[in-house]
C-alpha cells in the first residue's frame, strides 16, 4: 500500500517549516514519547541486522521481488555495480566513500543555493525530483545516481542514461563531438545516421523553453538553438537542441522528443552517455510523455548495488492510501526536496542532533567505530554475528507513519565501519533533503497531475 502526500495546492512544494515540524515530531519527541523508536524490548521494534549480509554479491541478482513488470517500466541499476552495463568497463574505478560524500555535499550546496536563488527570500521548492524501465544504481551528478536503458533514434540506439528528479533537460553525448566528450561505455549517438533527428531552430518555442529549465539563456550556431546546462559539481554539457525518437520500451515509442545532443560535455558522469531528466519543467521525460502518462511516474532503488529496481511511467497499480494535506501556515523559509541524486538525507541540526542522541542511546551495547566524512554515528560490528538497529520511522501530519527500511537506516563502508546514514545541514535555514539512501526499495510516486507525493513499502527488494 503506498501513502499519498499532498504538500499543497502547488504540485510537490514543501517548505521547511512544514518538514523541520514533521522531523521534530519524529525525533524530537522520541525522548518523550514513541514515535521514532518505538519500544525498547520487542524485537518488532528493530531491524535485525546478520552481519554476513553485509558483503556485496560480485554476482547481479536479477530476481528481485517486488520488480514492475508493467509494460511501460524500465530496469534501474546501481551504475558501479555488477548489474550494470558499465561495470564491463575495468578503466572505470568506482569512488571510494570519501570521494562520495565530497560529490554529494558538491550537489547539496548546488541544489541548496539554486533554490534559495530561484525563490528568492521565500523558498518554494521542486520535490525532485505507465511505461517501467529497470533502475540500476550509481554512484551530482556523480555521487548517487542510478541509471535506465532507453532507445534514441531510428534506427533505435541504445543509451545508459543516468536518471535525476533534480534535472529537467535529457541530454546525450553526440558525434562529431565538436569540442570535448568523456569516455562512456556505449558508442556514442550518431544523428547523422538516424533518419528521425532535426534540429531545432533558434527563433522557435522550444528554444524559448531552455531558460526554464537549464538556468541558462539558449544560444544560436547558425540557426540551430544550442542548449548549455551545468551541475553542482560543475560537470556540464552543451551542444544542439534537437528533436528524435525516443524509445523507452516496445509498447512506449515518442516522437519529436526534444532533448540535447551534447558537443561537449565535462564532469563526473562515470561512463553514462548522458542524463535522463525528470523533474516539472515542459521539457522534462514525465511532461513530454505527459499524454500518455499524465505526469506520473515511481521508481523504486535497489537495495545494494547487485539488485534491479525500476522506474515506472503511468499510473501505478499500488497507488492508493489515506492522502493528507499539510496546510500552507505551516510553510516557511527553508524548504524540503526529495531528491534520487543526493546520498545522504540532511536533516535541520536540531532535528539531528535529536535523531542521533536517541539512536546514540538505543545503541550503548555496540562499541562506537571510526567516523566516515559526514557520518558521525558509527560502530564497529566486527565481534558480532547479528545486532538489533531501531527502527526509523517519519511521522506526517494526520498521522500517515513512513517506517524507513534497514537498507535507508545504514550506510556501510565495511563491518567495522557501519554508520547512521542520516547528516545535520549547517544551519537551520538550509533546505532538507530526503536523499536516495533512505528511498532504496521504497516505491516513490510521483503524481504530477494530482500535486501528490506517494510512498510504498517493498517495491523492490
Amino acid at each position: 500500500m503506498a501513502t499519498m502526500i499532498v504538500p499543497n495546492s502547488i504540485a510537490f512544494q514543501l517548505s521547511a517549516n512544514s518538514l523541520f515540524f514533521l522531523f521534530l515530531i519524529i525525533f524530537c519527541s522520541s525522548c518523550k514519547t514513541t514515535y521514532a523508536f518505538q519500544g525498547t524490548k520487542s524485537k518488532s521494534f528493530h531491524h535485525i541486522l546478520h552481519l554476513n549480509s553485509l558483503l556485496q554479491s560480485a554476482a547481479c541478482n536479477s530476481s528481485t521481488q517486488g520488480l514492475q513488470h508493467q509494460k511501460s517500466s524500465l530496469q534501474v541499476v546501481h551504475k558501479h555495480g555488477p548489474c550494470s552495463p558499465l561495470h564491463l568497463d575495468r578503466a572505470k574505478t568506482p569512488p571510494t566513500h570519501a570521494e562520495t560524500f565530497f560529490q554529494d555535499e558538491g550537489r547539496v550546496r548546488y541544489i541548496q543555493s539554486r533554490l534559495a536563488n530561484k525563490s528568492g527570500s521565500k523558498a518554494d521548492v521542486k520535490v525532485t525530483d505507465v511505461a517501467n524501465l529497470p533502475a540500476w544504481d550509481g554512484r551530482v551528478v556523480g555521487s548517487g545516481n542510478y541509471i535506465v536503458i532507453v532507445g534514441i533514434g531510428t534506427p533505435k540506439k541504445q543509451l545508459s542514461l543516468i536518471f535525476d528528479t533534480g534535472s529537467d533537460i535529457t541530454w546525450t553525448q553526440c558525434e562529431p563531438c565538436l569540442g570535448y566528450c568523456y569516455q562512456q561505455r556505449d558508442a556514442k549517438f550518431d544523428p547523422s545516421v538516424s533518419s528521425t533527428y532535426s534540429n531545432v531552430s533558434c527563433n522557435s518555442v522550444q528554444c524559448s523553453s531552455l531558460l526554464s529549465a537549464t538556468g541558462y539563456l539558449p544560444l544560436c550556431s547558425l540557426s540551430t538553438c544550442v542548449y548549455g546546462t551545468q551541475y553542482g559539481d560543475s560537470s556540464f554539457s552543451t551542444g544542439f537542441f534537437a528533436k528524435e525518437r525516443l524509445t523507452l520500451t516496445p509498447f512506449d515509442v515518442f516522437d519529436n522528443f526534444l532533448f540535447g545532443c551534447g558537443q561537449n560535455n565535462q564532469g563526473l558522469f562515470g561512463g553514462a552517455a548522458g542524463l535522463l531528466g525528470l523533474g516539472r519543467d515542459q521539457l522534462s521525460l514525465p511532461s513530454q510523455t505527459a499524454r500518455k502518462y499524465n505526469t506520473i511516474f515511481s521508481y523504486c532503488l535497489p537495495s545494494s548495488s547487485s539488485s534491479i529496481g525500476f522506474l515506472t511511467l503511468g499510473k501505478c497499480k499500488s497507488v492508493g492510501g489515506k492522502r493528507l494535506s499539510i496546510s500552507a501556515s505551516v510553510f516557511t523559509t527553508a524548504g524540503a526536496i526529495i531528491d534520487s541524486g543526493t546520498v545522504i538525507t540532511r536533516l535541520p541540526p536540531d532535528a539531528y542532533a535529536a535523531l542521533r542522541s536517541e539512536f546514540r542511546q538505543r545503541m550503548r551495547r555496540y562499541r562506537m567505530g571510526r567516523e566516515l566524512s559526514i557520518l558521525d554515528t558509527c560502530y564497529d560490528f566486527s565481534k558480532y554475528k547479528s545486532v538489533n538497529i531501531p527502527k526509523i520511522s517519519f511521522f506526517f501530519r494526520g498521522g500517515v507513519k513512513l517506517t524507513i527500511p534497514l537498507v535507508g537506516t545504514l550506510y556501510v563502508a565495511n563491518v567495522s565501519q557501519v554508520c547512521l546514514a542520516f547528516a545535520a545541514n549547517s544551519d537551520a535555514s538550509d533546505l532538507a533533503i530526503f536523499g536516495n539512501t533512505q528511498q532504496k526499495t521504497l516505491q516513490v510516486i510521483y503524481d504530477g497531475a494530482g500535486g501528490r507525493v506517494g510512498f510504498g513499502t517493498k517495491g523492490c527488494y
